[in-house]
């Protein structure tokens, strides 16, 4: 296929990111996502399983500093959640950012950064199935790991097989929980922090300020916190790949971005200051049990372990099937877009199912991998995807400085939802994604990460640029 738009400037409306294109076309996509789905996904989306997982060696790496550390970066995930939203309520399309970089940046753009995240959540959904099959592992020693893998990816496989209202629902009472459980625990926290909750005293500034201070081991271990804490944040493009596939994708996306600051400040800054203020942050505990286990703990909550566990596998079950998702809604948006291949195009009733079963085949091959060569083949993949997602962020700050001049002046009407202090705070995140990329190149083991998805991303860079040329395809601002 091979489109050639004539600006920038949004060339659908509710749903429809590639007009005209035929069978395989966005248009063909249901409408089958409420604005409450879009709602909880929004709101549970940014409750990752990582906030639950990783936290433990950000808090352990930065001490008390970990709660600037996560504000510092979700300051940054703000800024490109704002700017996405931007480009998203103005555009809405099932291939969200590659679609706008494709038109902003360039066809090679679009294909680069579409791929390579369809490949990292391909990667993440074998990961997190794993982290699921080991918390069930728990719970019943007799069994094995790629029993659950397996009952894992065919359940959920067979929901995004289905109406996407299935999958709209999955994730809702997901969220729900999610939220509930974060929400409780700060309740549970704040109180204890007060001298409130029975059993409790007040700890005041005394874990904060002791204990090697609130810099315990100095700017380098608040910088390697603030890299953990970057790769905690999850799921937030989720919402704008989902919102094509609503009624009213622009208010929904709308919605999503305004609410974005209060819940990445509450749920991840506000459960960090709860941890590190109630209990030490070198607290034997948080390495054993996890953070937010040992708080449960201090406080005396029965079975605190499992209520975690409970937790942190719907987390993982809620990332599986939000991953799924997305990697096949992104896939069929390049493949509609004449970016793949096009037999896997086809849609039935509504569903791009032959991109569904392509993602969740890779997706269980990887977890075989894991099985056969965890530490060569499956370990390259990990680390071919480590740093996916800076490379992402790097094309969203690219295309919105590009579109947003464009749309001013071509379709002003279209900005429903506007980049505070254009284009000061975009140059700002883009000197944020560099900062992070320096700083993993500081940090051995994240420097080979970095080299990997590098030399990834490279080499989808070199195919979609030989691919732009031989289809004539621009490399101008409106893909011309």
């Amino acid at each position: 296929m091979n489109r050639t738009p004539s600006s920038a400037a949004p060339a659908r409306e509710h749903g429809d990111a590639v007009q005209g294109a035929g069978p395989g076309s966005d248009s063909t996509l249901s409408n089958g996502l409420k604005q409450r789905h879009l709602s909880m996904i929004a709101l549970g989306g940014v409750i990752g399983a990582g906030l639950f997982v990783g936290s433990r060696a950000g808090i352990a790496a930065a001490g008390p500093s970990i709660v600037l550390a996560y504000a510092v970066s979700g300051a940054l995930v703000m800024l490109i959640m704002r700017m996405l939203g931007e480009m998203a309520a103005a555009n809405p399309a099932s291939g969200s950012f590659s679609v706008h970089a494709e038109r902003s940046i360039g066809s090679w753009a679009g294909f680069t950064a579409g791929w390579m995240f369809t490949a990292l959540l391909c990667v993440a959904v074998a990961a997190e199935a794993l982290g699921a099959a080991d918390v069930m592992v728990q719970w019943f020693p007799d069994s094995q790991p790629w029993m659950w893998v397996l009952l894992f990816m065919v359940i959920f496989t067979g929901t995004n097989l289905t109406a996407v209202s299935n999958f709209g629902e999955f994730e809702f009472w997901f969220a729900a929980l999610k939220v509930a459980a974060i929400g409780i625990f700060l309740v549970l926290g704040v109180l204890a922090i007060f001298g409130v909750l029975p059993g409790t005293h007040a700890p005041g500034t005394s874990h904060l300020t002791g204990d090697g201070g609130f810099l315990p081991k100095g700017v380098d271990g608040l910088m390697v916190g603030l890299l953990a804490s970057v790769f905690a944040y999850g799921g937030l493009e989720t919402v704008t790949i989902a919102a094509a596939e609503s009624k009213d994708p622009v208010r929904g996306v709308a919605r999503a971005v305004r609410t974005a600051m209060w819940r990445i400040a509450l749920f991840y800054v506000g459960s960090m200051a709860v941890i590190v203020t109630v209990i030490p942050w070198s607290a034997p505990s948080i390495a054993k049990s996890g953070p937010y286990v040992a708080v449960l703990d201090y406080l005396k909550i029965p079975a605190a372990g499992q209520i975690m566990n409970v937790v942190i596998l719907v987390a993982l079950l809620s990332a599986v099937n939000a991953n799924l998702y997305g990697s096949s809604r992104m896939a069929y948006s390049l493949i509609s877009r004449g970016q793949g291949p096009a037999f896997l195009g086809k849609v039935s009733s509504g569903v791009p199912r032959r991109a569904v079963l392509t993602c969740s085949a890779f997706g269980f091959l990887a977890v075989l991998f894991s099985f056969w060569w965890p530490t060569t083949v499956f370990q390259w993949l990990l680390n071919m995807v480590g740093a996916a997602v800076l490379v992402v962020w790097g094309f969203i700050a690219t295309a919105q400085l590009r579109m947003r001049r464009t749309l001013e002046r071509e379709a002003p009407e279209k900005l429903v939802v506007k980049m505070w202090a254009f284009p000061v705070l975009t140059w700002v995140a883009l000197a944020g994604i560099i900062a992070v990329l320096l700083l993993m190149l500081r940090d051995e083991n994240q420097r080979i990460q970095l080299l990997f998805t590098g030399g990834f991303g490279l080499v989808l860079a070199v195919i979609g640029l030989v691919r732009q040329r031989s289809l004539g395809r621009g490399t101008g601002p409106a893909g011309q």
